[in-house]
């Protein structure tokens, strides 16, 4: 594409906000979906977070190490790609509506083994189906909000989603370890089961009749559609193409860094906080929450930062993979401070800021990627992304629990494990953050389309 044919597209683009049809206002049915979305996505962390609460009873019924607690924890990501990819793809047949009630079923049927006493054999492979109906559904949430929601809007309308990262811990951890305490851990996952079967019933009523909840190919939508010049309606190229762009390797490696948080705030942070610190079961269920609620106002107003910069005429890079890694990289350097400072409130006061950043990665960088994306490749391209950064989750559990066995004592291994985190957190948010480059990416995908288009063309004649 040359350069004056780029710069056409990238007018055509603009000038398209005033083509008729563009919707840009948002509906009340809008906000209806992204509350539902945000307390399927409240379940979704709450089940990750149960487990961790249930460590100690379940370390002591099933005879576990530090380390084999690790490994069971990590089975949760064994099949967690393989879902993001595989079922993200599939969901664009069956529409969003049953997509997301699929789900929840699948999620409520892994946890009901669990309801009852079992084995380590039964626990792993719960966990692993669990895991498995998880990996898609960030994915899915994220191209619901893609599809609804223009390019400013969309990082606030992603954050509030994903807040359920943060809510669903913040409301189970003091829930479930009082379910936990006074009957079994058992008892928690009938509690999960219990909501997750409400919420399907809620959902399937409140969407029955909404549009844009459709599967594919079915009759349109009555709400006019952004136009071809918009949210990569000019962009055709195959999803390979999108995988070798440096956003794509940018938001995997911010990701991955967010992911690093994510899991091992599920999986250890309540033991971290009881063994490595020495507060008593009930204060750690209190404690347990501080790092959610910071998150919710962190993510929030991650988001809202982030459409602010837009509007005032900033890049889509610094407003999106910049913005990401600064947060990022503050989160990696609390970490480090926390495994360098004696016990105390200055501690915990770190703590709670390095495990309340992790999810800016999964709004404010993702919405980078909706800038540029096809809507067909999002489910598949969002799919790889998650595939990538569930890796974290198979390793920092696993690993975590390896390095406090080595220690010495408990509170070293901790220290050791989580500094070595912090690094790798820092490492990969510089990275991701300079890669990632929405404008850089659209304009070379345009001219990749323009290529292509010109080569049939030329063949067609």
């Amino acid at each position: 594409m040359t350069a004056h044919a780029a710069s056409q597209a990238a007018a055509g683009a603009g000038t398209a906000k005033n083509a008729p049809g563009f919707r840009r206002g948002v509906s009340s049915a809008d906000w209806w979906i992204i509350g539902l979305l945000l307390a399927f996505f409240t379940l979704n962390f709450a089940d990750k977070a149960a487990i961790g609460l249930a460590a100690p009873d379940l370390e002591k019924d099933l005879g576990l190490t530090a380390a084999q607690y690790g490994l069971m924890s990590s089975a949760f990501f064994w099949l967690f790609a393989a879902g993001a990819v595989v079922l993200a793809l599939f969901f664009r047949r069956i529409g969003w509506r049953w997509s997301a009630a699929g789900l929840m079923i699948a999620w409520v049927a892994s946890m009901a083994p669990l309801t009852v006493p079992t084995t380590v054999g039964v626990v792993i492979a719960s966990r692993m189906v669990l895991g498995f109906f998880e990996g898609p559904a960030h994915a899915l949430c994220q191209s619901v909000v893609a599809d609804r929601f223009p390019s400013e809007r969309r990082a606030f309308a992603g954050a509030v989603v994903n807040a359920g990262s943060s809510v669903g811990p913040l409301v189970a951890t003091p829930v479930l370890t009082w379910v936990i305490v006074t009957w079994t851990w058992h008892a928690a996952f009938v509690v999960l089961v219990v909501t997750g079967a409400l919420w399907v019933v809620v959902w399937l009523v409140v969407t029955r009749r909404e549009p844009g909840m459709r599967p594919r190919g079915s009759a349109p939508d009555p709400a006019p559609q952004t136009p071809a010049g918009l949210e990569g309606g000019d962009i055709d190229v195959p999803l390979t193409s999108l995988l070798r762009t440096g956003s794509f390797w940018g938001l995997a490696l911010l990701s991955f860094a967010g992911y690093l948080i994510s899991s091992l705030k599920v999986s250890w942070l309540p033991s971290f906080l009881h063994d490595g610190m020495g507060y008593s079961r009930g204060t750690v269920g209190l404690l347990a929450t501080l790092p959610y609620g910071l998150a919710i106002v962190v993510l929030l107003s991650a988001g809202l930062i982030s459409g602010r910069m837009l509007k005032a005429g900033r890049s889509a890079r610094a407003a999106r993979g910049f913005l990401t890694m600064g947060y990022l990289c503050f989160a990696g350097v609390a970490m480090i401070a926390f495994t360098q400072v004696p016990p105390g409130g200055l501690q915990l006061a770190l703590v709670v800021a390095a495990f309340s950043i992790n999810s800016v990665a999964f709004s404010v960088a993702f919405a980078g990627a909706a800038d540029f994306l096809p809507r067909r490749h999002r489910p598949g391209f969002f799919g790889c992304i998650i595939a990538a950064y569930s890796v974290a989750g198979i390793v920092a559990p696993w690993l975590l629990g390896v390095i406090v066995d080595a220690a010495d004592t408990v509170s070293q291994g901790y220290a050791d494990g989580f500094l070595v985190v912090g690094v790798t957190i820092c490492v990969f948010a510089v990275a991701g953050g300079l890669l990632l480059n929405p404008e850089r990416s659209r304009q070379a995908l345009l001219a990749e389309t323009a290529k292509r288009r010109a080569t049939a063309e030329e063949a067609a004649r």
